[in-house]
C-alpha cells in the first residue's frame, strides 16, 4: 500500500499547490468584490435570521426544517475531526504559519458559501415521499446550468466523498482519541461506532436532524469553553502566539523559515476539510431550510464557516500552540492535540477531549450521510440503492476506524478537491442567478421588508419549482 500513499501524495500536492487554490481564492475573491464584502456587512443579520422560525401553513404547522435545523445538519459535518485533529496536523506538518492561511480560506470562502447555499435554496425541491425539501450543486448544475451529467458526475463524488471516505476519517479520529487516553482495542471500539452510525441512518432524516440539533451546540460550546481556560492559564503568552503565526504564515519565524509553502498548501487543505466553503456540501443542508427567501439560507451557511473557524478552529490552534508539543511530539493528528490539552490542564483533559471527539466525529457522520442520501435520490429514487449505501457507509466507518492515519487523509483530500473543482466551476456559471437574488434580498430589507422571494423576481433563471406566485409554493 506504500505506492499508493505516494501516487496520492504526488496528485494531491499538484491538485492543491496549482489547481485548486487558484480556483478557491479565485472565486472567493470574485465573489467578495462583486457582492461588496457582503459576508462581512451582514454579520449581524446572519444571527437574527439563526433565531428565525419556519414559515407555517394555514393550519399553524412548520412547514418544514428551520433555519437553524437547517444550520445545524451543516455544523454537524463541518465542526468535527477538522476541528481538533485537522488543525493539530496543519500545525505539525505546516508550522503555526498554516492557521493563518486557515483563517484567510474561511474570510475569502464565506462569499463563496454563501452563493452555493442562495443557489441551493433556489433549485431545491420537494421529496414527494417525506414531504421535505432537499437539493444541494447536482440539483443547481442540472436545473440551473441545465447540465444534468454535471449533477450526476456531482453527486457520485459527493457520496464517495461524504458517505465513505469524510466518514472514515471520523471514526478514524475516534478509535486513535479513545486508543491514546484509555488504550482501547481500536476493532473494538469501530464495531461499537458502526452499530451507533446504524441505529441513525436507517432513521431517516428526521432522526438525523432531532441528533445534531442537540449534540452540535453543546459539544462546541463545551470545547471553546476548555479552550478559553488554556488561554486564561496563558493569558500572558497570547500576543506571542498571534505574533508566531503572523510571523511563520511568511516564513519570518526563524524557526519555521522556508515552510511558507508546507504552511500555505497545509492551511488550505485543513481549512477547506473543516469548514467547507465552496466545495458543495453545505449546500445540501441549506437547501433543507423552509424560508421566505434564497439568501437567508446563504448567509446562515456563511456564519457557519466563520463559526468552524475563526472560533472551534482557532480554538485547537491555542491549545496546540500554547503547549511546547508540538515542537517536541512525532504526533501529528489527533493525538497532539490531546498532549497539548494535558499539558496545558493534566491527565483528566485528555479524557474530555477523547469523549469530545466522539461526539464531533459522531455527529459529523450523521450529517455526512444525509449529503450521501440526498445525492443518490438526484441520481435515481431507488430504495435498493439507498440500503445498499447505508450498509456501505456503516461498512466504511469499521473500515476508518482500523485503518492507517495517514491513507484515510489523503483520500479525503483528493475526493475533497474532486468536489471543490466542479461546484466552483458551476456557481462561477451561476453568479448570473445569484446576483439578482441577492440584490432582491438587499432591496426588499432596505424598504424595512421581511425578504420573500419569487422567481418571477429573476428573469432567466431556469427550472425552478418550489419559489411560484403562490405562499403555499414556499
Amino acid at each position: 500500500m506504500e505506492w499508493f500513499g505516494n501516487l496520492l501524495g504526488i496528485i494531491n500536492t499538484y491538485l492543491y499547490s496549482y489547481i485548486l487554490i487558484i480556483l478557491l481564492v479565485g472565486a472567493g475573491l470574485f465573489f467578495t468584490y462583486k457582492t461588496k464584502f457582503i459576508q462581512f456587512r451582514m454579520v449581524p443579520e446572519m444571527f437574527k435570521l439563526l433565531v428565525e422560525k419556519s414559515p407555517t401553513d394555514n393550519a399553524g404547522k412548520k412547514k418544514g426544517i428551520s433555519s437553524f435545523q437547517a444550520f445545524t445538519i451543516s455544523a454537524a459535518s463541518r465542526i468535527g475531526t477538522g476541528n481538533i485533529a485537522g488543525v493539530a496536523t496543519a500545525i505539525a506538518l505546516g508550522g503555526p504559519g498554516a492557521v493563518f492561511w486557515m483563517w484567510m480560506i474561511a474570510l475569502i470562502g464565506g462569499a463563496s458559501s454563501l452563493i452555493e447555499s442562495t443557489l441551493a435554496q433556489v433549485y431545491k425541491v420537494k421529496d414527494s415521499s417525506t414531504g421535505m425539501y432537499r437539493g444541494g450543486p447536482a440539483y443547481y448544475m442540472e436545473k440551473g446550468l441545465n447540465k444534468r451529467w454535471m449533477g450526476v458526475l456531482f453527486a457520485v463524488v459527493i457520496t464517495l466523498t461524504y458517505g465513505f471516505v469524510f466518514n472514515a476519517v471520523q471514526a478514524n479520529t475516534i478509535t486513535i482519541a479513545f486508543e491514546e487516553s484509555f488504550g482501547t482495542n481500536r476493532v473494538v471500539i469501530g464495531i461499537i461506532i458502526s452499530i451507533l452510525t446504524a441505529v441513525i441512518v436507517f432513521g431517516g432524516l428526521k432522526r438525523v436532524v432531532s441528533v445534531t440539533q442537540v449534540i452540535v451546540p453543546v459539544m462546541a460550546i463545551a470545547y471553546i469553553l476548555i479552550a478559553l481556560l488554556v488561554v486564561i492559564l496563558n493569558i500572558t503568552e497570547i500576543p506571542n502566539m498571534f505574533v508566531l503565526i503572523f510571523k511563520s504564515a511568511f516564513g519570518l519565524e526563524e524557526a519555521f523559515a522556508g515552510m511558507i509553502g508546507a504552511a500555505i498548501m497545509n492551511g488550505i487543505k485543513r481549512g477547506l476539510f473543516s469548514n467547507e466553503a465552496g466545495i458543495g456540501s453545505a449546500p445540501n443542508a441549506a437547501a433543507t431550510a423552509s424560508v421566505s427567501h434564497p439568501v437567508k439560507q446563504g448567509l446562515i451557511q456563511t456564519l457557519g464557516v466563520f463559526i468552524d473557524t475563526l472560533l472551534v478552529c482557532t480554538s485547537t490552534a491555542a491549545i496546540v500552540l500554547l503547549s511546547d508539543a508540538y515542537l517536541q511530539s512525532d504526533s501529528a493528528s489527533i493525538n497532539l492535540t490531546q498532549v497539548s490539552l494535558i499539558s496545558n490542564l493534566g491527565e483528566w483533559a485528555g479524557i474530555f477531549l477523547a469523549i469530545a471527539v466522539f461526539l464531533f466525529a459522531y455527529s459529523t457522520v450523521i450529517g455526512n450521510y444525509y449529503y450521501g442520501e440526498t445525492n443518490i435520490g438526484f441520481i435515481k429514487e431507488s430504495k435498493t440503492a439507498l440500503l445498499i449505501f447505508r450498509i456501505l457507509v456503516v461498512g466504511f466507518v469499521m473500515f476508518g476506524s482500523v485503518a492507517k492515519v495517514q491513507i484515510v487523509w489523503d483520500l479525503a483530500d483528493l475526493f475533497m478537491a474532486m468536489m471543490a473543482i466542479i461546484n466552483l466551476i458551476a456557481i462561477l456559471m451561476l453568479w448570473k442567478v445569484a446576483k439578482p437574488v441577492i440584490q432582491d434580498y438587499i432591496a426588499q430589507r432596505r424598504q424595512g421588508k421581511n425578504p420573500v422571494f419569487y422567481k418571477k423576481n429573476v428573469p432567466n433563471i431556469g427550472e425552478v419549482e418550489c419559489w411560484g406566485d403562490e405562499e403555499e409554493n414556499r
